[in-house]
């Protein structure tokens, strides 16, 4: 059963302040839970309507109805399961190979499937604009899949971080070279911008090189991709030509 205290607890972590005035996230699904017990991500507590997760202790594993899942889920319709994990401290940068840097990206959805992109294309470091939407958000937790375990993410002054920074920088604008023709190397920082404003003018200053996805389409009227749609080309050409 779980508490009425626990229930406020865990629907207080739907905010970014609460979650980290408590240091606590929680994550849905037995796919994602799975990955994250396995991690050195610290269980707080689990909560279920199956008799699974038989390793998880006992202290830490409460079993509970469908009704009750539904109070503390942050989903339409729930999944089986919902555990709650300790926020852990931020790892030191790891400032070589290709690096990823995000301004402002405000979707869950993207930032959850931009980690998932990393993880496939062996993104080790992913730098975030301090105006970017927190990974410990429920929804890129969920969109993430697990990859929020092998991705090693920061928050930062990202104008400071590129001025200070000795690798090449690479953005992403209309009228930048086209990246199917265009050296890439295997070490530098690659920006992508908002989903409606793209790379902050700020941010733009600091780029050393400008690329862009050309468009094949005869009529050439669309605006934009998604910005997960552009960095998975993206990451894909430069781990091609590296």
């Amino acid at each position: 059963m779980v508490s009425k205290n626990q229930i406020k607890l865990i629907s207080s972590l739907h905010q970014k302040k609460q979650r980290f005035a408590n240091q606590l996230f929680f994550a849905e699904g037995v796919k994602v839970i799975q990955e994250l017990l396995q991690s050195n991500f610290e269980l707080e507590h689990l909560y279920t309507t199956l008799n699974d997760f038989e390793a998880v202790q006992t202290s830490k594993h409460t079993l509970i109805n469908e009704q009750e899942l539904k109070k503390i889920s942050a989903l339409t319709t729930p999944n089986t399961c919902l555990a709650v994990f300790k926020i852990p401290a931020e790892k030191k940068i790891i400032d070589s190979g290709l690096i990823l840097a995000l301004d402002d990206i405000r979707d869950p959805g993207n930032l959850g499937t931009i980690l998932r992109l990393c993880d496939w294309f062996g993104i080790k470091q992913v730098i975030c604009s301090k105006e970017t939407v927190d990974i410990y958000n429920p929804k890129v937790v969920q969109a993430t899949m697990g990859s929020i375990t092998r991705v090693n993410i920061n928050y930062v002054d990202l104008k400071s971080f590129l001025a200070q920074t000795k690798l090449p920088v690479f953005g992403t604008f209309m009228d930048g070279a086209n990246i199917y023709q265009s050296e890439l190397p295997q070490d530098g920082i690659i920006i992508m911008g908002n989903e409606a404003n793209g790379i902050s003018e700020e941010i733009e200053k600091t780029v050393t090189s400008r690329l862009t996805i050309p468009r094949f389409g005869e009529l050439q009227k669309t605006e934009s991709l998604n910005v997960a749609t552009a960095t998975a080309i993206i990451l894909s050409e430069f781990k091609r030509k590296s």
